[in-house]
């Protein structure tokens, strides 16, 4: 079973949440993971199509999606949008910004509307909000993982908290995958 994970990330913080959402799907046996960062060049279509979900990622600006990632949406149009390539597949997403809620949800509705363009099943957080900084899901994200970073090394945030919403998106996704395959 294979979860791909495309995401973009402006100074390394979405990076970290990425590999913390891989690290989730790690955990269920037999899922496979696939790291796909926007900004590394050709989009690897085939792959995305071989796989059983795929997880987008975006660092939130201005309220909005990333401009790579944004390109990302628009390029896929003719390999998997029009013949309905990810039609059924798993979908699910996962968002940073430096404010403590930054108008994330805005960049989770994009991706959700994105997923349902095509044709994809969207995968939510069951994680009820928490209510201290050390609990998962303190941003209190429902349609996806929520992270926030201070202006400050990839290496001290997001926090810990924000990494263990991510890996638990990243399982969840995967067991739902595994339930579909």
């Amino acid at each position: 079973m294979l979860i791909s994970i495309v995401y973009d990330s402006g100074y390394g913080h979405t990076a970290k949440q990425a590999q913390a959402v891989a690290k989730g799907v790690r955990e269920v046996p037999g899922a496979e993971v696939q790291l796909i960062a926007v900004a590394d060049g050709a989009i690897p279509w085939e792959t995305l199509e071989a796989s059983d979900a795929i997880i987008f990622g975006s660092p939130t600006y201005n309220g909005l999606v990333s401009a790579r990632f944004k390109q990302f949406m628009e390029d896929s149009t003719k390999p998997a949008w029009m013949p309905q390539k990810w039609r059924n597949k798993i979908a699910a997403g996962f968002t940073n910004s430096g404010a403590q809620h930054g108008d994330k949800l805005n960049a989770l509705v994009s991706m959700a509307l994105f997923a349902a363009q095509h044709g994809m099943i969207w995968v939510g957080l069951d994680l009820f909000p928490g209510r201290s900084s050390e609990e998962r899901n303190r941003i209190g994200g429902w349609l996806g993982a929520m992270a926030q970073s201070n202006d400050e090394s990839p290496e001290f945030s997001p926090i810990e908290s924000d990494l263990e919403t991510a890996a638990y998106l990243g399982q969840r996704v995967a067991d739902i995958a595994r339930q579909f395959n």
